[in-house]
């Protein structure tokens, strides 16, 4: 309920204002202001990582090898009888010492249970943790329940279908030793992007979000966690009272909980988690669907929290609203359009005044564009015509999902009842895809075969 109180004051003021102004001002002009801001805010957070990155030349951070906590590596696998072996088997292989791997089996009604079973009996540093059928549902509680079995100092989180580097621990370990460091996060790459446009486009929106990420940490901002490849320091975890299981986005609001305790949380792009795109649209919106309502909720949780925190840092507080930002611009971007239409159509408002939202919207576009080609560029060592026409279908592909689930998930959290359904994210669509491939080579080759003998005949 105080969601839905706090979102409708929002949104209730923002129309208030677009709507009443509008008559004695140009709005416009505050959209614009607020994109402007937006681009100056990269623009900073560019230059910090710049500077740092020169400064790290000139004194290279000096590795402590004597910081070698023991690691719990965490594997929640619901349904993933198709990929969880090859994950672990893929882990295992971490050139670090000591860690171990709990897999988790959550209510699975495949033969994951079976399967990671017969893995626990194969490796030593395998353990099998089957979740009983009425265990509380959710990433979160599949967590907290086997934190309770990890022997580990720091915790590492992946998904079920994570693959990752030998080096991968000893790259971003060093990253946690700091005292006032809670977790770090790793770069996540879409291992099958050339599948097709949608995990083309989901590995660029990952680059973007790799440039946004390092800049929020080159200014100690508010870096957040993305679930797959994170790292926790338990002593930060038990502060916080581990991950929370009223919410259906566990690394978002882990993140905020940690600013709020004042933790501190840093992103090593050098090390990378590799996981599966997505290859079909619907799918895809439910995922991107259950991200959006998970961070505008976290926010509107700890909105209190946050404004009152004599923990978290000033800096921190202020990448916060900038990041806030994010999702203030296309609500107030698609209201102005709403208003400014139903003005026109009553008459009240000359036709024309439409055509200076369309303009703004082009300029949101070209941010769009721009920070998208300029992370192909820096992080994917593309080609500028290649960057250029990735940067281009990317910013499309960002307008088309996340326009409309910012209408969606507003309308949803205001008039709709709150439930946990997660939106589970399917995984080894790659093999059966392959495999149907392979099925259908095959049997053409027999086609072809056959016809060849009925010819000889």
């Amino acid at each position: 309920m105080k969601e839905r109180v706090l979102l409708f004051a929002i949104v209730f003021g923002l129309g208030v204002f677009i709507y009443i102004f509008q008559s004695y001002f140009n709005t416009l002009w505050g959209l614009a202001f607020l994109v402007a801001a937006m681009a100056l805010y990269a623009m900073f957070t560019s230059l910090a990582y710049k500077i740092k990155s020169r400064q790290m030349q000139k004194y290279p951070q000096i590795i402590n090898e004597n910081f070698k906590p023991f690691v719990s590596v965490l594997i929640p696998a619901h349904d993933e009888e198709s990929v969880i072996a090859e994950t672990v088997e893929n882990i295992l292989q971490m050139d670090y010492e000591p860690f171990e791997i709990i897999v988790i089996d959550d209510r699975s009604v495949d033969n994951t249970a079976s399967v990671i079973k017969d893995l626990e009996k194969k490796y030593d540093k395998v353990t099998a943790f089957i979740r009983p059928k009425d265990a509380f549902p959710g990433k979160s509680a599949v967590l907290n329940d086997a934190l309770v079995y990890a022997k580990g100092e720091a915790i590492l989180v992946f998904d079920a279908d994570a693959r990752v580097e030998k080096d991968f621990l000893k790259k971003l370990v060093p990253n946690l030793e700091p005292k006032d460091v809670g977790a770090v996060q790793a770069r996540k790459v879409i291992r099958n992007k050339d599948e097709n446009i949608l995990t083309r486009c989901q590995n660029n929106e990952m680059t973007m979000d790799t440039h946004f990420q390092v800049g929020r940490d080159s200014v100690k901002g508010a870096v957040e966690l993305r679930g797959n490849g994170e790292l926790i320091k338990r002593t930060a975890l038990e502060d916080i009272g581990g991950w929370n299981n009223y919410t259906i986005t566990d690394d978002l609001d882990m993140s905020t909980r940690l600013h709020i305790k004042g933790w501190d949380v840093r992103f090593c792009k050098d090390a990378i988690v590799y996981e599966e795109g997505i290859i079909y649209l619907w799918p895809l919106y439910r995922q991107r669907r259950r991200w959006l309502e998970g961070t505008i909720r976290r926010y509107l949780e700890y909105a209190g929290p946050v404004l009152t925190s004599k923990d978290m840092s000033l800096r921190t507080s202020l990448d916060l609203v900038a990041y806030i930002s994010q999702f203030i611009m296309p609500a107030w971007f698609i209201m102005e359009i709403l208003i400014r239409g139903f003005k026109i159509l009553a008459k009240d408002a000359p036709p024309h005044m439409l055509f200076s939202s369309i303009i703004i919207g082009c300029v949101i576009g070209i941010g769009f564009f721009t920070a998208a080609r300029y992370s192909l560029r820096r992080y994917d060592n593309m080609s500028r015509l290649d960057a250029f026409n990735q940067a281009f279908e990317t910013t499309i592909y960002l307008f088309l999902i996340w326009f409309p689930l910012v209408l969606f998930i507003g309308f949803k959290i205001l008039f709709m009842k709150k439930d946990m359904n997660w939106g589970k994210t399917a995984h080894g669509l790659v093999q059966r895809e392959h495999a149907i491939q392979k099925a259908k080579e095959k049997i053409r080759l027999a086609k072809e075969e056959l016809k060849k003998l009925l010819l000889t005949k």
